[in-house]
């Protein structure tokens, strides 16, 4: 008999929609709900609305366990520790992290609150697998609640370099917290490396970069890259409806080349960097007015947070700036949209896109680059990738920049426009061949893998 999954994360896969639920969209949903389709499990984690949480309940066949959040919990565990303390530590400290008891502490009961929702669902022999940077404590409490399962824990950010790691006042609690699972997964080779040099400077425990000692137990290091629904995404970019979409848009852009850009408004993405590139290329080719537009697709994120209003002024007034100087009444150089798309449209984007422009400033993988070169059927497209993100590790035919360097960035530009359509051919097969080999599928196994 298969073993049960108990998942942890953050939230639960489903949303709220009148008096009922549906599934959420998103990389993590499509990629575990399949094992708890196929075998017995739970998903713990919270519905996304402040008060008092519902009572168990089944949705598509899988038990959901809520776990409640209040208004103060989630200024301080969410809004607070999570995403101004921990998410810039994590992303090298892009923008300064801020430090405070008063956050911290909510966070720790936010996550002894979520290891006890787990304990009380795990039987015997099951495993819990723990995502990502809200839930770091979870494991270490956890196996001190139920040392009779199988804990994992996936870090879907970066892990960053020990030195930067040691700002973190409670450095100690939370390595404690993490090792007290039976296998931590990364994304990158570089994030569990940096993970074995944490635990080697701030721990008495000793770690290789594949195992860690901590009270007398191993704990195994993984690096599992997570992926795309690759079959799905190519599927619908050979739908009929996408081929009229991709001509319609490219009419309404007036048949120009199209760079793409395509992310969560967040500062970690360079997207003002990238539009500041972009200009330079127009700057110093001014041809490309003509013939060349850019589009950037910019995703809502965290907007009760003020650095990601002040992130969306600063990318809008940018975008106002470059179409005022240099664009005219009938012809704008950049088309921003501000939203979500609808899968079947971003695809439609994705085909229609000459050059797609994945520059983040540091990112744990990035699936938008993968999803573009799944959507590339007739191996056309050319990819312009940060290094700086977990995806380059597995892209290397892309053209690989450093997104701090605006000359360069511009430069690969006009190269990715200008590239030979065979060499074009020649990077993009060699993508699609890395993408349909290591699906999202193809990364929960190595994960459950590792643990069973």
């Amino acid at each position: 008999m298969l073993q049960r999954i108990v998942v942890v994360a953050n939230r639960l896969p489903v949303r709220r929609v009148g008096d009922g639920w549906e599934t959420s969209p998103g990389g993590l949903v499509s990629a575990v709900t399949p094992l708890l389709v196929d075998r017995p499990g739970s998903w713990v984690g919270w519905t996304g609305d402040a008060g008092p949480a519902p009572a168990r309940f089944v949705h598509a066949g899988i038990e959901q366990v809520p776990v409640p959040l209040d208004e103060d919990e989630i200024d301080g565990f969410y809004s607070g520790f999570s995403n101004g303390t921990i998410w810039p530590l994590y992303h090298d400290a892009i923008r300064p992290p801020e430090f405070h008891r008063h956050w911290w502490r909510p966070y720790v009961a936010v996550n002894e609150r979520y290891a006890h929702a787990a304990a009380a669902v795990l039987q015997p022999g099951d495993i819990a697998w723990i995502h990502d940077y809200q839930l770091q404590l979870v494991p270490g409490m956890l196996r001190r609640l139920r040392p009779d399962v199988k804990i994992g824990f996936f870090l879907h950010i970066p892990f960053p370099p020990a030195e930067i790691f040691a700002r973190m006042p409670w450095r100690g609690a939370i390595l404690d917290g993490l090792l007290g699972s039976d296998v931590i997964g990364f994304q990158t080779r570089l994030a569990r490396h940096n993970f074995a040099r944490a635990v080697r400077y701030y721990t008495p425990g000793r770690a290789t970069t594949r195992l860690a000692q901590h009270h007398d137990r191993e704990v195994q290091l993984q690096t599992a890259p997570i992926s795309i629904d690759t079959e799905r995404l190519t599927s619908l970019a050979a739908t009929e409806e996408t081929s009229r979409r991709v001509a319609r848009l490219q009419s309404e852009l007036g048949n120009r080349r199209i760079i793409l850009g395509v992310d969560r408004l967040d500062y970690t993405k360079g997207i003002d960097v990238r539009l500041r590139a972009f200009d330079t290329l127009l700057d110093e080719h001014p041809e490309c007015q003509e013939d060349v537009v850019f589009v950037q697709v910019a995703v809502p994120s965290r907007t009760g947070v003020g650095q990601y209003q002040n992130i969306r002024e600063s990318v809008e007034l940018q975008v106002g700036r470059i179409n005022g100087l240099r664009g005219t009444v009938h012809r704008q150089p950049v088309h921003y949209h501000y939203g979500s798309l609808p899968i079947e449209e971003l695809i439609a984007y994705y085909a229609a896109a000459d050059v797609m422009c994945v520059t983040p400033l540091r990112d744990g993988m990035n699936l938008v680059a993968k999803e573009y070169v799944a959507a590339r059927r007739d191996d056309s497209g050319v990819l312009v990738l940060s290094e700086f993100v977990g995806s380059a590790e597995e892209l290397k035919p892309a053209l690989l920049v450093n997104p701090y360097d605006l000359d360069r960035v511009a430069d690969t530009l006009w190269k990715a426009l200008h590239l030979p359509e065979a060499e074009a051919a020649r990077r993009m097969r060699l993508m699609r061949r890395r993408v349909r080999s290591h699906t999202v599928f193809d990364w929960a196994r190595a994960c459950m893998d590792a643990l069973t």
